[in-house]
């Protein structure tokens, strides 16, 4: 099995105004950062959320808590940041213990994941995807698929996709999900 080091937490700085002057709200690790027990080298975090009509300036109040919802209602977003270890290192975990970890601290995404298709979901979303770090392969339906290397990014329209670290080393990615209605 590959040695996986343990992934950094996101440092979120959020600014907002007090007192008509620009401030710093918050500057730290991302609250709701998780490293998994149950799937080593890998972490998920959402950093901030939007409502479908945001209005300036945003409140004070944490916009991304822990166990927040991950999936976007229309118009809503959710900036997230996922460590993907090496797929080596998911095909070693116990696929039960990992659901439940991921089920406390990404709800909603977990459930868009298919038990017959590891991996593969789809979600009522637009997403702006970028590799910050690492390579990751898109899996899309029968197998299509192309490789992403650092600064790549991917604009993913609701489509049924997998990602694929088939590298030796963790990859990391910067996640936008805006909300949409899907069309029958």
């Amino acid at each position: 099995m590959n040695r996986v080091t343990e992934p950094r937490i996101p440092r979120r700085v959020v600014t907002g105004v007090s007192n008509g002057k620009s401030v710093f709200i918050s500057d730290g690790p991302a609250p709701n950062a998780h490293a998994y027990a149950s799937v080593p080298g890998h972490l998920t975090s959402v950093l901030y959320a939007t409502s479908a009509k945001p209005s300036l300036p945003q409140g004070h109040a944490e916009q991304a808590p822990p166990q927040i919802l991950v999936t976007p209602e229309p118009g809503q977003t959710k900036l997230m940041i996922v460590v993907f270890p090496p797929d080596s290192v998911f095909a070693t975990v116990d696929p039960a213990a990992a659901f439940e970890e991921q089920a406390v601290h990404i709800p909603g995404l977990i459930q868009a994941f298919e038990p017959d298709a590891p991996g593969m979901h789809t979600t009522d979303t637009v997403d702006y995807d970028i590799v910050l770090d690492g390579e990751v392969w898109l899996e899309l339906d029968d197998g299509a698929e192309t490789l992403l290397k650092q600064g790549d990014v991917v604009v993913q329209c609701g489509t049924r996709h997998a990602w694929r670290n088939k590298s030796d080393k963790p990859a990391t990615m910067c996640f936008v999900l805006i909300g949409a209605e899907r069309g029958s």
